[in-house]
């Protein structure tokens, strides 16, 4: 089982409109060589947030819109790219919200989050390998947020035409997580071996793995 880092970085200019390049470390040279890795009868499986498209910033941005609007409180936030701030983030960060309080800011934040869409950015070394191979492979878009947004974020990049199918975040009957790529893997009935996923979570990562998947391509941003 094979794990692939590719790593990336963000150019910004005046607008923040941001350029995400291929970088090669030491030992890394096979990243460079992931087309050839990519036969006719490969499937390309692409997480979204954090692996097509950086999403972090503008769903920080969101949630703290959000906690101002409810709270009536100037609540300061420290950003932190390197950790995707959530809802088990939301109650550690302010533990003193009521539960109304906590669903009004979810809410509201979804509401932030598509007004504030050009906070998001890119990560073009992934979106090229897309577009480039989904005239040739089925390319599956496997992501763990809400339909509503993930369509609304493909929409905005102008995407959604590239996949042949894509797997929405969905949940248990017990409302448990389900293994995203288990989901894909039995939903298509496909061998995971004819899989290349995409992704930059490492607890997603251990989804893959476990659901058979044997070539991933970590993403990291530097």
């Amino acid at each position: 089982m094979k794990e692939i880092y590719l790593f990336c970085f963000s150019k910004i200019s005046e607008k923040r409109q941001q350029t995400n390049k291929l970088m090669v470390k030491d030992g890394t040279q096979e990243i460079i060589d992931i087309r050839n890795k990519i036969k006719a009868d490969t499937i390309l499986f692409f997480d979204m947030d954090g692996t097509l498209i950086e999403t972090n910033f503008a769903n920080f941005l969101a949630y703290q819109h959000a906690i101002i609007s409810v709270t009536n409180l100037d609540t300061k936030l420290s950003y932190d790219k390197d950790q995707r701030f959530n809802r088990s983030l939301l109650r550690t960060s302010i533990p003193n919200l009521t539960e109304t309080e906590y669903e009004s800011i979810i809410k509201r934040k979804d509401k932030y989050y598509f007004a504030i869409m050009n906070e998001t950015k890119l990560n073009t070394a992934i979106v090229d390998i897309l577009i480039k191979y989904s005239r040739t492979n089925k390319s599956i878009l496997v992501t763990k947020c809400r339909c509503d947004r993930a369509m609304a974020t493909l929409k905005h990049f102008g995407l959604a035409k590239y996949f042949t199918s894509i797997f929405c975040r969905e949940l248990s009957d017990g409302n448990r997580k389900i293994n995203k790529y288990e989901n894909a893997i039995y939903k298509l009935k496909i061998p995971p071996k004819s899989v290349i996923a995409f992704e930059n979570e490492q607890n997603e990562i251990e989804d893959a793995k476990i659901a058979g998947i044997q070539e991933i391509i970590k993403i990291k941003y530097l």
